[in-house]
């Protein structure tokens, strides 16, 4: 599947959405509507529809973002240097669709190799286990586990 900046999509995104990934805004904390969704499945950049980060590497951080300890395909995520808001961060943005995800933060499970990959939802489409057949996502099913 090829994957891209999609001017359409771009076009139907909520404000929220648009503030998120195209100007490099962040929600408030809590407000996500996928922060406390735990059914299985992957999580997609809204704007390209490249695979970003699968359920059973979701975990609750307490921060109030959905946290992941990695990507699920990791050429679709880019870490970036961010010195905005006087502090130095490791930005995530996707790679084909260019949108801001969030940030990533050494502060993640040790287990679980360390990582918290901090993601605002305005930027992610969830697509159940049952669905992704069908939305061209078999590939990663077997990366989806009951959670």
């Amino acid at each position: 599947m090829k994957y891209h900046k999609d001017p359409n999509a771009i076009a139907s995104l909520s404000p929220e959405q648009y503030r998120v990934t195209q100007e490099n805004a962040t929600e408030r904390p809590g407000s996500g509507e996928l922060l406390h969704n735990s059914e299985p499945g992957i999580y997609v950049d809204i704007v390209s529809g490249e695979p970003l980060f699968a359920s059973g590497d979701k975990f609750e951080s307490g921060c109030g973002w959905p946290s992941f300890t990695k990507p699920i395909e990791p050429l679709n995520v880019n870490e970036l240097c961010d010195s905005s808001h006087g502090m130095t961060r490791t930005e995530v943005r996707s790679t084909h669709g260019d949108s801001h995800l969030g940030h990533v933060f050494p502060d993640g499970p040790g287990d679980r190799g360390g990582l918290r990959y901090c993601i605002n939802s305005a930027s992610l489409r969830f697509i159940h286990r049952e669905e992704m057949e069908a939305e061209g996502y078999g590939d990663y099913l077997d990366q989806v586990e009951d959670i």
